[in-house]
Formats: C-alpha cells, sequence, structure tokens
C-alpha cells in the first residue's frame, strides 16, 4: 500500500465519530513507536512533519523511513508537513512525495491568507495531495511557530464559511483554547467548544484539525522531574475534552509534546538507573517503547480510531 492522502480517512472518521492521531516524527525510533502501536491497534495514522523537523533530520530520510513504515505495517499512512508557512515550502514538501499539506498562513490577514492557500490548494489538488489551512491563531511555541497569548485568536466562526469556500481547502486548522507545548495553561483548562459546534454548523460535513493538542500527561512529567528534569508547571489539555472533541467534526488531533516527553522520561530514567550506559541501543529501545505505549493509549482512550484501518 504506497502512501495515502487525508480525503478518505476524515471521511470515515467524520461519520463514525472518531479522530485521526496526526503524530509528529524526528527520527527511526519515533516513527517505529507510533506505527507499532498502529499495527497492534489496527489504526490509520497521519505522521507528519514540521519545519523544525525538516532541518533536523533531512525530508528525504524522513519519508524513506515513513515509506519502510507503510510497507512494513500495511495501513493506511498519510505522511503530512506540519504548519508549511509559505507556497514555497508547501510546494517543496508536495515535490518531494509528501501526500498531505498544512499552509498555515494565519499570521497574515483574512484576505492574504485567503490567497496563499488558494495557491497552495491549487498545486496540491492537481497532484491529488490534501490541503490543510490555519483561520485563527494558537498560543504557544512550537519549533518555528511562537505566538504568544496576547497574539493568539480564536477562530471567528463568522469568517469559516467563506475561507473554506474560496480556497477549497480540504481541512482547517481551528482556535479554540488549545495551545503549542508542554506549558499550555496557567488555570484551567478550557476549550471553546461553543466556537466548534458554531463551525461545524457552518461547514457541516468538513474536517476540522486541533492542533497544541497534547494531554502533558502527568507520568511522564514524573519521570522526568524524579529522573533530574525539570518540567514543574507543565500542563495539557484534559484527555476528556479532547474525546469530547473526537466524537464531533474534528477529524484529526495533533499530538507532540506527549511524544516528546515519552521519549525524554524513558531516556532519563535509563540514564538515572544505568549510569555506565553509553551504547545509543540500550537506551533508545525503552524510549521507542514508552513511545508505543503513549500512542496506544492515545488510539484507544483519546481518538477512538482503533480498529478502524
Amino acid at each position: 500500500m504506497p502512501l495515502v492522502n487525508t480525503t478518505e480517512m476524515f471521511k470515515k472518521a467524520y461519520t463514525g465519530g472518531y479522530a485521526i492521531g496526526a503524530f509528529n516524527v524526528n527520527n527511526m525510533e519515533i516513527i517505529q513507536g507510533i506505527v507499532e502501536a498502529a499495527k497492534i491497534e489496527k489504526a490509520p495514522i497521519i505522521l507528519q512533519v514540521s519545519a523544525g523537523a525538516r532541518k533536523y533530520a533531512n525530508p528525504k530520510y524522513l519519508k524513506k523511513l515513513v515509506e519502510a513504515a507503510v510497507e512494513d505495517s500495511g495501513l493506511p499512512i498519510a505522511l503530512h508537513l506540519d504548519h508549511g508557512d509559505s507556497f514555497e515550502l508547501c510546494k517543496s514538501a508536495i515535490d518531494d512525495g509528501f501526500s498531505s499539506v498544512m499552509i498555515d498562513a494565519s499570521h497574515h490577514s483574512f484576505e492574504e491568507n485567503i490567497k496563499i492557500t488558494s495557491e497552495v490548494v491549487k498545486y496540491a489538488h492537481e497532484r491529488g495531495i490534501t490541503v490543510e489551512a490555519e483561520l485563527g491563531r494558537l498560543a504557544g511555541i512550537e519549533d518555528d511557530v511562537n505566538v504568544s497569548e496576547a497574539d493568539a485568536v480564536y477562530t471567528d466562526p463568522g469568517q469559516v464559511e467563506e475561507f473554506v469556500k474560496r480556497t477549497g481547502v480540504d481541512s482547517l486548522a481551528i482556535a479554540i483554547g488549545t495551545s503549542h507545548g508542554a506549558f499550555k495553561f496557567k488555570g484551567e483548562a478550557k476549550l471553546r467548544f461553543d466556537i466548534l459546534e458554531d463551525i461545524s454548523k457552518r461547514v457541516p460535513n468538513f474536517p476540522i484539525v486541533l492542533h497544541g493538542a497534547s494531554s502533558v500527561l502527568p507520568e511522564y512529567v514524573k519521570i522526568i522531574q524524579e529522573n533530574g528534569g525539570n518540567m514543574a508547571g507543565a500542563k495539557g489539555i484534559p484527555e476528556d475534552m479532547l474525546r469530547t472533541a473526537a466524537k464531533s467534526a474534528v477529524c484529526k488531533i495533533n499530538i507532540d509534546s506527549d511524544l516528546r516527553m515519552a521519549f525524554t522520561a524513558a531516556i532519563r530514567q535509563h540514564f538515572n538507573a544505568n549510569p555506565s550506559h553509553f551504547d545509543p541501543r540500550q537506551y533508545l529501545a525503552p524510549a521507542r517503547s514508552l513511545i508505543t505505549e503513549c500512542v496506544r493509549h492515545k488510539l484507544v482512550d483519546v481518538l477512538g480510531c482503533n480498529g478502524k484501518a
């Protein structure tokens, strides 16, 4: 089975009341850990590459690793560009063989966002590639994306229908209170489900995406803290809120920080228990295993896409 785009994934997710996990990847072990979980749970997945991951690992290496994952698993897997900030970057990913791209022109005006998104959609659709865009701005830091709380803007439901119609985009990332990074909230978490409901009424059967949706699992924070790390105050999105979103119009939920924390927690714990170890296989193997454990939990208990491959 070759790489797939997200069209059929999202149709099935929308009608089935579940969401597809979009997991950020940076190296072989993270890809292997995610895909092993998907194999066990028989789940479709999206493996996504940020601009930072492209710089770190080289998109050609990442693409070959993802192709190997497809061959090994036989699962429906989409390779997605996360937060492409220009037509040129999206074009490069499409030309490199990605099956889906995100154009994030949300930092521009509404009209400029439409213009840039439309250009990407035209180029992508001519090649059978799906496109995600963003309307509204999420707070937080993730790789090259850095938006202060003062600059964060909820998605305006009144703009969504016009944006979707004029751009022809395939899915839309919205801002309803999620946030990038591991330090998402100082107080209680709150998602604007009223905005999500309004949007879903205005564009029925249209796939909605949530970015910044890691839960910052307390058990990983605890392991990191107990083994020399400092993540005091880290807080994510409660998983019951994400499950509620997955049962609605939300067809794609992005997960990055939870993977980073699982990977780091396992490595810190291993080094603390085994100070003489220096073979990367010794500490990367448990890190990969904890990624698998984390993703299995997300697929079953948060996304509800287990058994949907």
